[in-house]
């Protein structure tokens, strides 16, 4: 380390040390020159407040100074810190491994051994209600942020091929959540990964854990089981760190912390909150004995259902069958072939009668066409005469028509006579209305 680089670091270089040359291979600093530039580096910190779980007491009976070792919480670091004995004695609480305190001391760093410390006079044991005023303050916060929505909850699979369990070893949780989830379907298979639930390396080995089983492509969910506590005991599942990792994950999780009423934080980001350990294998494990019996209840329901279904079909088919249409199909072309019937005598009546009055008509104009026609004039005794000329025949209507030597034909009433002329004689108008009108004759 250079003075340039003491001066970069903020720490600057005192007026005392700007004749001396730079450090470099051919200048390098002594032992001792390091060790008193770091104790005096560290020494400008002051004095700070700190807050930390206690993981190891060391005191001596009649030391005079007692040896600690402070970790945080939510990550793998630590602090050695040392007190005068007698505070840890006068502590109105008692302090012990996993208690959780703020301290005020200042950082020594030992030249002759090369290790740093933290000297500390006050050490505060944080209390419950402290506790439990951080946690809601963090749920305010997890809260405002959108991670209890549940919007974000994920579904927990219907059956689960492969459950990840992160719980104590040999922990009863472990073994209600294995016998319960085994008891209800046998074939369900685990990965657990025992893990500390509670003091000042739960958060990290938990962590490790969810991260290891979130990475595994065959678990389809994970539990985080633990048999309830204090609340110092549960303190890690309402860690900041552990709860923002449980929303990332892409693996449901279900919180089954088992503490009733203050629950974790854990119990809000998790996808699934469980009461217990036992209701966390109850409810992600379906119950094989339940389910056959639902298979065989929906199976015996949907026969109960065809079997009515066909019932309804054959009564309605049979309803249809017994209508007159269908019981007598015939019956209607029968009322229509003797409607037919009807109609068509009705038809060759009215023809009948028609005809008939045409016939009649008919006969009254034949006999009427008879009685002026040639046939009934010549039957009455009149003739018909035509003079022949050749081929031709021309009636003859006057005297003038039939001169002297004329051939004749002259039809009768029975035949033809044919004659010729051998004159003709004009009559007064006097006889002549004496002679009958046809003068054919």
């Amino acid at each position: 380390m250079t003075d340039t680089d003491a001066a970069a670091s903020g720490a600057g270089q005192r007026p005392a040390d700007a004749g001396r040359p730079a450090n470099s291979a051919d200048n390098p600093w002594p032992v001792r020159s390091l060790a008193i530039k770091v104790s005096q580096w560290i020494d400008r910190l002051g004095s700070v407040w700190v807050e930390g779980q206690i993981t190891q007491i060391s005191l001596r009976p009649g030391a005079r100074t007692a040896f600690l070792v402070l970790r945080d919480p939510a990550a793998d670091m630590s602090l050695s810190v040392t007190c005068e004995a007698d505070l840890l004695r006068r502590s109105a609480v008692p302090l012990q491994e996993g208690t959780r305190v703020v301290v005020y001391g200042k950082f020594t760093y030992f030249t002759g051994r090369g290790t740093i410390s933290l000297r500390v006079t006050e050490i505060r044991p944080v209390g419950i209600g402290e506790l439990l005023a951080r946690i809601e303050r963090l749920k305010a916060l997890l809260a405002a942020e959108g991670l209890f929505d549940p919007r974000l909850k994920r579904p927990i699979p219907f059956l689960p091929g492969t459950i990840g369990l992160i719980t104590g070893r040999a922990s009863a949780a472990e073994r209600d959540v294995l016998s319960v989830a085994r008891q209800r379907w046998p074939a369900v298979r685990f990965e657990v990964r025992n893990t500390a639930v509670q003091g000042p390396t739960a958060v990290p080995q938990i962590l490790d854990a969810l991260t290891e089983l979130d990475r595994d492509p065959e678990v389809d969910v994970i539990v985080l089981a633990r048999g309830g506590g204090s609340v110092e005991d549960l303190l890690p599942f309402s860690d900041e760190t552990l709860c923002r990792a449980i929303v990332s994950a892409t693996t449901p999780i279900v919180s089954a912390i088992g503490h009733e009423p203050d629950n974790p934080l854990s119990d809000y980001v998790a996808d699934l909150r469980a009461a217990t350990p036992t209701d966390a294998a109850k409810r992600i494990v379906p119950d094989a004995a339940a389910e056959l019996a639902s298979v065989r209840e929906l199976r015996n329901r949907s026969a109960a259902a065809l079997r009515g279904w066909v019932a309804r079909e054959a009564r309605a088919l049979q309803q249809m069958r017994s209508r007159p249409v269908l019981a007598d199909p015939l019956r209607m072309l029968d009322q229509r072939y003797d409607e037919a019937e009807r109609l068509r005598a009705a038809a060759r009546r009215a023809i009948d009668h028609a005809l008939a009055a045409e016939s009649t008509t008919t006969r009254h104009l034949r006999e009427k066409l008879t009685a002026v026609g040639p046939a009934a004039t010549l039957a009455r005794g009149y003739a018909v005469v035509q003079r022949v000329s050749g081929q031709e025949r021309h009636v003859i209507h006057a005297v003038a028509d039939a001169p002297p030597g004329s051939q004749l034909r002259i039809r009768v009433v029975d035949g033809a006579v044919t004659a010729a002329t051998l004159g003709g004689q004009l009559l007064a108008p006097t006889d002549r209305s004496k002679e009958p009108s046809d003068d054919r004759q």
